[in-house]
C-alpha cells in the first residue's frame, strides 16, 4: 500500500511540475512582462531540487538499499542533497526576482551576484562541515538551511509584493495580498512538515505534496485566479470596453482606430502573433503600435494596459 502511495505520489508531483512550468511558460508568452520570464524559471529550478534533491533521496534508499551498506546510503543520499542545493539557491533568487518585478521594481546585476556569492558560500561552508559530521547533514540541511532561508526568502518576496512601488505594481492590492498569502501559507506548511520529519513516511510524504503543489498554485493562482488570466474574454471586461467609456479613453489618450483594435485584442489575450494574423498587418507592425499605445496610456507593460481598460467601468 505504501509503496503504491509512493508511486501515486510521484505521478502528482511530475503532474504539478508539469503543470507550473506550462503555465508559467504561457503567462510570459501571452503578456510579454519580464516577471513571468523570473517566474518560469522559478518553476523550472525549483522542480529541479524537487526532483534532484528530494526524490532522488527516495530513488537510492529504495534501489540502493539492498546492494550497499546503510552508511554509504547516507552518504549518497547527502551527496544528492548537497548537489540539488544550487538548484533551490537559483529558485529563491528567481522568487526574488519575480516578487521584485510584480511590485513594479527593478533588480540590479549587483544584488544577483552578491546574492548568488553569499548563498554558494554558505553551500561551500555546510558541505566541509558536514564531510566530518555526516550524521548531523539531513537534519542541519533540511531543517535549518532549506527551513530559516527558504522562510527568510518567502517573507522578503511577500512584503515585496505587498508594498509595490507606487501605481506601477502589476496587480491590483486584492490580488497582491492573496498571492503573498500563498507564497507564505504553503511555506510554512512546508516548513513545519519537515520540521516534524522523523523518519515516519508519511510526513515526508505530505512535505513532497507541499512542496511540488505548492508552487504549482502559484501559476494556477496567477492564471486563472487574477485579471491577468490569458483567457479573459471581452466581455470579462466589463460593458464599458464596448461602450462610451472605451471610446472616451481612446478620445483622451489619442488613440487611433488601428490602436483601439490593437488594445481590444491585447485584452482579449491574443500574442503579438495572433493579432498579427487577426488583423492581416505584420508582426513589426503590431509591436510598433503597440510601443505607441504604451507611450500615450503611460504603462509599461500589457498587464497594466488590460487593467486601466478594465478599471473604465469602475
Amino acid at each position: 500500500m505504501l509503496r503504491f502511495l509512493v508511486y501515486l505520489l510521484f505521478l502528482l508531483s511530475v503532474a504539478f511540475a508539469s503543470s507550473g512550468i506550462v503555465l508559467s511558460i504561457r503567462l510570459r508568452n501571452r503578456l510579454k512582462t519580464d516577471c513571468f520570464s523570473s517566474l518560469m524559471y522559478l518553476q523550472a529550478f525549483i522542480y529541479a531540487f524537487g526532483f534532484y534533491g528530494i526524490w532522488g533521496q527516495i530513488v537510492i534508499k529504495t534501489f540502493l538499499s539492498e546492494f550497499v551498506s546503510p552508511e554509504a546510503i547516507v552518504r549518497f543520499s547527502n551527496i544528492s542533497i548537497l548537489l540539488g542545493l544550487p538548484f533551490i539557491v537559483l529558485g529563491w533568487m528567481m522568487l526574488l526576482k519575480f516578487s521584485i518585478e510584480v511590485s513594479g521594481r527593478k533588480i540590479n546585476n549587483p544584488f544577483i551576484v552578491i546574492f548568488l556569492v553569499i548563498n554558494l558560500l554558505l553551500i561551500v561552508g555546510l558541505g566541509y562541515f558536514i564531510s566530518g559530521n555526516s550524521a548531523v547533514l539531513p537534519n542541519y540541511l533540511e531543517r535549518y538551511y532549506f527551513i530559516i532561508l527558504g522562510l527568510a526568502y518567502t517573507i522578503w518576496a511577500s512584503l515585496s509584493i505587498l508594498f509595490p512601488s507606487g501605481k506601477s505594481g502589476l496587480l491590483p492590492k486584492k490580488e497582491n495580498r492573496i498571492l503573498a498569502l500563498i507564497l507564505i501559507v504553503f511555506n510554512i506548511l512546508q516548513a513545519v512538515s519537515l520540521y516534524y520529519y522523523d523518519d515516519r513516511q508519511w510526513i515526508g510524504m505530505i512535505f513532497i505534496f507541499l512542496f511540488f503543489s505548492g508552487n504549482s498554485f502559484i501559476t494556477v493562482y496567477l492564471s486563472y485566479g487574477t485579471s491577468m488570466n490569458p483567457d479573459k474574454t471581452e466581455s470579462d471586461l466589463g460593458s464599458g470596453f464596448d461602450g462610451s467609456n472605451f471610446d472616451e479613453f481612446c478620445k483622451q489618450n489619442d488613440i487611433s482606430p488601428r490602436e483601439s483594435e490593437i488594445i481590444r485584442e491585447i485584452c482579449n489575450g491574443l500574442s503579438n502573433k495572433e493579432i498579427s494574423d487577426k488583423l492581416f498587418i505584420s508582426l513589426q507592425t503590431v509591436k510598433d503600435h503597440t510601443h505607441r499605445i504604451y507611450i500615450k496610456t503611460n504603462v509599461k507593460s500589457r498587464l497594466q494596459l488590460m487593467h486601466m481598460v478594465k478599471k473604465m467601468d469602475k
